[in-house]
């Protein structure tokens, strides 16, 4: 991990010093870590190859635009990077709509509900996973927008790599429906669902060990095919 003190100032609060603290003390679990997240991706990458080929035909057959959407989010330190998923909106859905998906949102494609569902939209992040701006598991990455909002103690979920799965992202896998009738969705997010999510993503950090990644993993398999 980076000195303290070189880190953004935005970080340098004593909020964040405490979970610093902490992760200081689990540098083996951090290594087995990254070294999991490699391994793990290249054999997903294996396995996979096929249903991301077949994924990424039916969603070029079935909707206008690209395969891949990216989109510009943050991970460790604050760093910038794009994310990379499989397209399940219209194109420039972004532009037409908020930052944030509703149940039954109209942008949304009809195999992109599928791939929704059952997350299967997530698989290109391996790739993000390699590159190291990802890791299997950790705080789902945010969009600035809604970083610059963040209280100073969310800056400790920035302390480790954006994770494909969290603790956060399985108690809110119902988030969209949530979303749903709401007027001011960018506001309810923020203002509601955000600092909800933030408890459990500090929890993830404060309690981070290698250990408890793989039971994350395997409870995250459990919510989506159960």
């Amino acid at each position: 991990m980076k000195s303290f003190n070189k880190l953004p100032s935005q970080f340098q609060c004593d909020e964040v010093k405490i979970y610093y603290d902490l992760l200081c003390k689990k540098n083996v679990s951090r290594i087995l870590k990254r070294v999991f997240d490699i391994i793990f991706s290249i054999i997903l990458l294996l396995l996979l190859i096929v249903p991301i080929a077949v994924i990424s035909l039916a969603v070029k057959l079935t909707s206008k635009g690209t395969i891949f959407y990216k989109q510009e989010r943050i991970t460790t330190y604050g760093r910038k990077f794009k994310i990379l998923k499989f397209r399940t909106m219209v194109e420039n859905a972004d532009k037409i709509g908020t930052l944030v998906t509703t149940d039954g949102d109209s942008r949304v494609t009809s195999i992109g509900r599928f791939l929704r569902k059952y997350r299967l939209d997530e698989l290109p992040q391996v790739f993000n996973v390699l590159s190291g701006s990802m890791s299997i598991v950790g705080t789902r990455p945010e969009v600035e927008h809604y970083v610059k909002m963040y209280s100073p103690e969310y800056y400790a979920t920035l302390l480790m790599p954006a994770g494909i799965t969290s603790l956060a992202s399985i108690m809110y896998k119902d988030e969209e429906k949530l979303l749903s009738g709401e007027v001011d969705v960018d506001g309810i997010y923020i203002n509601k669902i955000l600092p909800e999510k933030m408890k459990y993503n500090l929890i993830y950090i404060k309690n981070f060990g290698f250990k408890s990644d793989i039971k994350l993993i395997f409870k995250t398999v459990k919510e989506v095919f159960g």
